[in-house]
């Protein structure tokens, strides 16, 4: 998964120093930046030209308000892509280490002409250092983008800030993408980057994402937390390692990067995944295989059959891209998942919640699930998250929303491959399948420490951070993937049945944006999909896998459930699905799932 790294550009220096207070009209600012006219660079057969815009000369600027700030002439640089392959490229930020002036005090926006619009920033919701600023990007031969960015002085800074010096340069990598690397997480505003240092989630550095953040190959999906507003602008200024205090996180997600999957079959019949590395045994329906997986970028879309023959090998028309990582009509990077069950911001209320609007999301292990919430509710409690001057710090970047039945299968499919927990050698046999919590209490995050079905309800077993017994239930089996896909509560899904509202809450017909939703247009699940295969939904590509409980939504029961524990001879896991038409208060074991669309 390591790229291979091409060329390292520095396009521009940008240098600020703070020259004096005089009262409240004072000249505090004086900016410029300089670059080289024209840089062109060859490597191998990848040629990419960088072309300098305009200059910015900003002397005796004092601090000012984000309007002014976007009025102010803006630094345009050019990336033009002469080769003959397609060029993938990051843009970051890199800090001068002798800076006196602290980057809580700079604002930045960069926009490019491919659409792209970070939004106003504060420089320091990044940390110190060197720190991407734009995500990965690809660009097709002689094709080029033209990028903008506004850099200025808050109008918050003060006193403190006299005689103080920032510089720093922007920074263009071009990588060979040929390695499968997954995209990297797009953080919002408000959101760190978290790892886990054997006993506390501690500020991860990002600057070393591979072998710190994160690293798929090693089954360490990217975590990242928002915590409460009053602790927010002290962490996030933090240094890296510094630990993250659970009592003051209110919300933990993990990334699941855009990629593509394939079905194996070791028969040529029975499609349940090749045996790989990973299995000792083939593939059966209550013991499958690995799901091959892709990582890609936001410009690929496969449309394969998403299954091949093992012994053939996977061609390019085998591989599909789930219909998760389209989202109304952009095509995402990757999406955050809540890492738990919801819960509330009063998760001692009945039912942790109850069927209310009024209190506010939190994601986060060892409380009480919010159920006892109807789904419209549910569906408005998680919209609202990222509403202007939301607790959590989110802007209008993301779209945070219910987690959808398409939604759910992409964390079920990787955790099925390499890059999940069948691909954890700490786990063999029957123990590959993700452990259940069986809290009688609902309590997030638990273990039962086994896959077993029986039908008996216990206190939390084992807690998330026990090492296998507790991890066993994350869909990686150690502490960076994702809880609670098996057992605990059912989840409700934004998955329904041609528009029928049931007891849901919503006004019918359902009349929801697509995006927020899945159709499902017959209650045979082979034709969900206008009387065909719905891909990618984890409908009847793996019906009965772990000999999971399977039964489509109708008429009468029109919304889909996922997740559920053992009852009444109904066997769970991440493959398990069910019917539901469950109102609020007609049932206490029913939660729901967060989920959060970053906008490139």
């Amino acid at each position: 998964m390591e790229r291979k790294k091409y060329i390292i550009i520095s396009v521009i220096v940008i240098s600020i120093s703070i020259i004096a207070l005089i009262g409240t009209s004072y000249a505090l600012l004086t900016m410029s930046i300089e670059g080289e006219k024209e840089i062109s660079l060859t490597a191998g057969i990848l040629k990419v030209d960088f072309s300098e815009g305009n200059n910015i000369n900003l002397e005796n600027a004092a601090p000012m308000s984000d309007n002014e700030g976007l009025k102010t002439t803006p630094y345009t640089f050019t990336i033009t892509n002469t080769g003959n392959i397609d060029a993938y490229y990051h843009i970051s930020l890199e800090e001068d280490s002798n800076n006196t002036l602290s980057n809580n005090y700079v604002k930045m926006k960069l926009t490019g002409t491919n659409g792209y619009d970070s939004g106003i920033i504060k420089v320091n919701n990044y940390g110190e250092g060197t720190f991407e600023i734009r995500g990965e990007d690809v660009l097709e031969p002689e094709d080029s983008v033209t990028y903008t960015l506004y850099m200025w002085l808050d109008e918050e800074a003060d006193n403190s800030a006299q005689g103080k010096i920032y510089q720093s340069k922007i920074v263009v990598e071009s990588f060979d993408r040929e390695s499968n690397s997954p995209n990297s997480p797009m953080l919002d505003e408000g959101m760190i980057a978290v790892t886990y240092n054997g006993t506390n989630w501690v500020k991860a550095d990002r600057k070393n994402a591979n072998n710190d953040w994160y690293n798929y190959d090693e089954l360490k999906w990217a975590n990242a937390v928002t915590v409460s507003e009053s602790t927010r602008e002290t962490y996030l200024n933090a240094s890296n390692g510094t630990v993250i205090n659970m009592d003051d996180i209110e919300t933990m997600w993990v990334w699941i990067p855009r990629y593509s999957y394939s079905i194996g079959s070791e028969d040529g019949t029975n499609y349940y995944g090749k045996q790989g590395t990973f299995l000792d045994t083939t593939p059966t329906q209550a013991l499958p295989g690995e799901i091959d997986v892709k990582f890609i970028s936001e410009n690929t879309k496969d449309r394969g059959s998403a299954k091949h023959l093992v012994s053939d090998g996977i061609s390019d028309d085998d591989w599909y891209t789930p219909d998760a990582f389209t989202f109304g009509d952009e095509e995402l990077r990757g999406i955050w998942v809540g890492k738990f069950e919801t819960s509330s911001s009063n998760p001692s209320a009945s039912y942790g919640g109850g069927n209310t609007t009024e209190l506010d999301v939190m994601i986060k292990p060892n409380v009480t699930s919010w159920r006892m919430i109807n789904i419209s509710n549910a569906f408005n409690v998680s919209i609202k998250m990222n509403d202007n001057g939301n607790r959590y710090g989110f802007s209008s970047n993301v779209d945070t929303h219910m987690m959808k039945n398409s939604e759910w299968t992409i964390v079920a499919y990787l955790s099925q491959s390499k890059y999940g927990k069948l691909g954890n050698t700490n786990f063999s046999g029957a123990n590959k399948e993700v452990y259940q919590n069986k809290s009688d209490s609902y309590i997030t995050g638990c273990s039962y420490g086994t896959p077993s079905n029986t039908n008996t309800d216990y206190g939390c077993q084992y807690q998330y951070n026990i090492a296998s017994n507790g991890t066993g239930a994350s869909t990686t089996g150690n502490i960076y993937g994702i809880y609670d896909m098996v057992g605990g509560s059912w989840e409700y899904t934004m998955a329904n049945y041609n528009d029928v509202v049931g007891s849901s809450g919503f006004n019918s017909p359902l009349t929801l944006e697509s995006k927020y939703y899945n159709k499902y247009t017959s209650n045979v699940a082979s034709e969900s999909c206008n009387l065909g295969v719905c891909y990618s939904h984890a409908l009847s590509e793996t019906t009965g896998w772990y000999s999971d409980y399977q039964t489509m939504v109708t008429q009468t029961n029109p919304w889909l459930v996922r997740g559920g524990g053992y009852f009444n001879g109904i066997d769970a896991g991440v493959f398990f699905f069910n019917k539901s038409d469950l109102a609020g208060n007609a049932s206490g074991g029913v939660s729901f799932r967060l989920v959060m669309s970053p906008s490139l």
